[in-house]
């Protein structure tokens, strides 16, 4: 529930979004990348360095907040530190392109060979983001909510198993595929603990069993269990992330346990709010590609009020904006989260 009497500050507001609390106005949060081009210039903290060295991951991640105005603070711009830590083959790109994992060249084939390496912790990749979520906190003290953002074993295995053989092995081998999840969880513990010990509020779990490449009986049948387990596993609020369509599987990620879905702009607010039916919060859905790449502010305000009317609890843009985003249609999002709240509750 909305109490425009309430005085929260930014950590305190996406908290008591996430855990069903109220709340001065919704939250403005980022689960994923809002890193630009436009951003690392200005604090002089580019791509691909920003994502390796923990004092450049930092700057640019605290922009989020000190200059679009978000209530979180998200500085784990990729997802692929962990996959760097385990030994995959890496593109690191330049400052306008995402880092990637070379998947065409995967490190495992069978569940047997998969092994945390000595030092998973202590790699650089793993450090840059660990080092930066304790920079920040020590900036912020407890102003600002810090998400820090482990990958899921579904995810995971995309990285290291090979999209296409990972799939292909979900359906000639389910219980091997069940396997290699379970060992893969290990990981998602294990780097979510250190973000937690670093002075992360919250983790955004991304685990890509898209609607686009899988059905929905895929999560019910190799996902919901383990992300419940995560929820016991990892003592804060947990952000589930899954791009593209997800209607289908959105009652099941209701059961979950999760304290929030962050789903994609392919599934409309309205029909994400009946889905998932009280039983998580959501957050999101703000189209990237389109909408905040190269529309106006007007028609970001427009999808802003589109969520909110729904109910959506915590309004972020649908996943990693496309690094030449437009600074002002970054702001818009919260400038059409206190148009709304004030047109609502203070006309």
């Amino acid at each position: 529930m909305i109490d425009v009497t309430l005085r929260l500050n930014k950590k305190e507001r996406v908290l008591n979004a996430l855990t069903g609390k109220d709340v001065d106005k919704p939250p403005v949060s980022n689960p994923t990348n809002v890193a630009t081009v436009e951003l690392m210039d200005y604090v002089n903290a580019p791509f691909p360095d920003a994502c390796r060295d923990a004092e450049l991951n930092a700057r640019l991640a605290l922009t989020g907040h000190t200059e679009l105005g978000f209530d979180s603070i998200a500085p784990y711009f990729t997802i692929i530190q962990e996959s760097s830590a385990l030994g995959c083959e890496m593109q690191w790109e330049q400052k306008d392109n995402w880092p990637t994992v070379r998947m065409g060249n995967p490190i495992w084939k069978t569940s047997s060979d998969i092994k945390i390496p000595t030092g998973f912790l202590e790699h650089k990749d793993n450090v840059a983001i660990t080092r930066s979520i304790h920079i920040i906190r020590e900036e912020v003290k407890n102003e600002v909510a810090i998400l820090g953002k482990t990958m899921g074993p579904w995810t995971l295995a995309y990285h290291v198993f090979g999209v296409e053989p990972f799939l292909l092995m979900s359906i000639d081998d389910p219980s091997e595929t069940r396997k290699i999840l379970r060992k893969l969880k290990d990981i998602t513990v294990l780097f979510g603990q250190a973000q937690i010990d670093a002075g992360a509020d919250v983790l955004v779990l991304p685990d890509h069993a898209t609607g686009d490449l899988v059905s929905g009986k895929y999560y019910d049948d190799f996902l919901l269990e383990l992300h419940q387990e995560l929820v016991d596993d990892l003592k804060v609020p947990l952000i589930l992330h899954i791009c593209g369509r997800t209607i289908d599987r959105m009652p099941s990620i209701a059961k979950s346990g999760m304290a929030a879905f962050h789903f994609d702009s392919k599934n409309l607010p309205a029909d994400a709010m009946e889905a998932v039916n009280n039983g998580i919060n959501l957050v999101g859905n703000i189209n990237n590609p389109e909408t905040l790449y190269s529309k106006t502010t007007k028609e970001v305000r427009e999808e802003v009020f589109r969520a909110l009317d729904a109910g959506v609890q915590l309004i972020a843009p649908e996943c990693a904006i496309p690094l030449k985003t437009k600074i002002e249609n970054l702001l818009a999002i919260p400038d059409a989260v206190n148009e709304w709240v004030s047109n609502k509750f203070q006309s």
